[in-house]
């Protein structure tokens, strides 16, 4: 597992996808640092790692990268267990919330260069 705080590489995101399966990378978020945890087998995982790093619970979000469709919508995918969150009316494993979309958009799309 890893936190990217500054940058993360295209290649090394796409290096990443060889241990997994359907050529992602699970990430988690966190919207408030803007940083995110990557390449583990499980959100919670990563959820954890930010956790004991001092993120909050509140800010932390589960997506998905396809690195092979970097510059496409369908490049991040907000699909994720931990997302279910009734207390912050998140009902499902997606993100219902359009302004926290957008800021995890924005987020990766300053830590994921080409």
């Amino acid at each position: 597992m890893k936190i990217i705080k500054d940058k993360i590489t295209l290649t090394e995101l796409s290096e990443m996808t060889e241990k997994m399966f359907d050529n992602l990378i699970k990430a988690v978020v966190d919207i408030d640092k803007k940083i995110m945890a990557v390449d583990a087998e499980m959100h919670a995982d990563e959820e954890q790692l930010l956790l004991k790093k001092g993120s909050k619970q509140k800010n932390l979000w589960g997506i998905n990268l396809y690195p092979e469709k970097f510059g496409q919508n369908d490049f991040i995918e907000f699909d994720s267990l931990i997302n279910l969150r009734p207390s912050q009316n998140n009902r499902s494993r997606g993100i219902k919330n359009p302004n926290i979309c957008q800021k995890i958009i924005k987020i990766v799309n300053q830590l994921v260069e080409e």
